[in-house]
């Protein structure tokens, strides 16, 4: 005989109920109504009808709001902060280092947390000096007519005009991009990083748009491509191609050399003449959301992607 094991018999009467709800069971912290109830009676008897209406209410705060911070004229700062500013690890992670006495201060060996120190103090992390300011890392679309320049009386609009009201460090840039040539430039106060990313050495990938006053040759992509002979040595492009959907005359160029206006002479050497150069990517960084004339500051992430080239 087939048995089934998934449906109900419906009760019979006079059986047992199965799933009957059990009386609720009464543990030893548990209060009857009754009590609970003359409790509250008696607690009610307490006080007056006024009394149970009064409504606490929290006093008014005006006139503490937008208190001024104390001002810091000295800039003494703890000791921790200034390990973090100067790009050594997290606040945290430097109260580890200092109880940990890898931490000194004009000589001497410093294990106490909370200890202050100023911008004029010598503090070393194991062995090394540090710097106390914070690392500052800002990505500029330089627009047409700027000079890549910290200072210079004889221009009329500097790049320093343009992220001047950025941040209270003092920041320069890295490399440099011609009066005329517009797109990426990185601005830091990280000495180490821009000696690194400028240096020879280091093939560093820029990526520029070129747009020229008549259509380029094949063949003058080729020789781009296999290196030419300038007035100050061999150069060769890394890439070169024609821009798709694009005339011919709009050419992507990938080139590490740092050389003086090297993009454009490149092409002044087959007779081409510049209209408009654009530096679109530099260091794997890219103009996205970012207008002409604007700039954003680099996120975490690509800090790091930049340290680690």
């Amino acid at each position: 005989m087939k048995q089934e094991f998934n449906k109900r018999k419906p009760a019979e009467k006079g059986g047992k109920r199965i799933g009957k709800s059990l009386p609720p069971k009464t543990t030893g912290f548990a209060k009857s109504k009754s009590a609970t109830a003359s409790k509250s009676v008696a607690g009610d008897q307490k006080y007056s009808t006024t009394e149970k209406k009064r409504v606490y209410r929290k006093p008014k705060t005006e006139g503490i709001r937008n208190i001024p911070k104390k001002s810091n004229p000295t800039g003494e700062m703890r000791l921790n902060r200034y390990i973090a500013n100067a790009g050594v690890c997290s606040r945290r992670e430097a109260d580890t280092y200092i109880s940990a006495g890898m931490v000194t201060v004009n000589g001497i060996i410093v294990t106490a947390l909370g200890v202050k120190v100023l911008p004029a103090d010598e503090v070393r992390f194991d062995g090394t000096r540090l710097n106390p300011e914070k690392k500052v890392y800002l990505l500029l679309n330089k627009p047409k007519d700027f000079v890549t320049t910290t200072e210079d009386p004889h221009a009329d609009k500097i790049v320093m005009d343009l992220v001047k009201d950025a941040c209270p460090e003092r920041i320069y840039p890295v490399g440099r991009l011609d009066r005329n040539t517009t797109g990426l430039l990185l601005f830091t106060n990280d000495g180490d990083l821009s000696k690194r990313l400028t240096h020879p050495s280091h093939t560093m990938k820029k990526v520029y748009q070129v747009s020229l006053d008549k259509p380029v040759t094949m063949d003058h992509l080729q020789q781009i491509a296999d290196g030419i002979e300038l007035e100050d040595g061999r150069i060769a492009a890394d890439a070169i191609s024609y821009i798709s959907n694009e005339e011919k005359n709009e050419i992507g160029i990938e080139i590490h050399s740092g050389r003086n206006r090297i993009v454009r002479r490149i092409f002044e050497h087959f007779g081409y003449r510049v209209k408009k150069l654009d530096r679109v990517m530099y260091a794997g960084l890219t103009k996205k959301n970012i207008p002409r004339g604007k700039y954003r500051f680099l996120t975490e992430k690509e800090i790091q992607f930049l340290k680690m080239q």
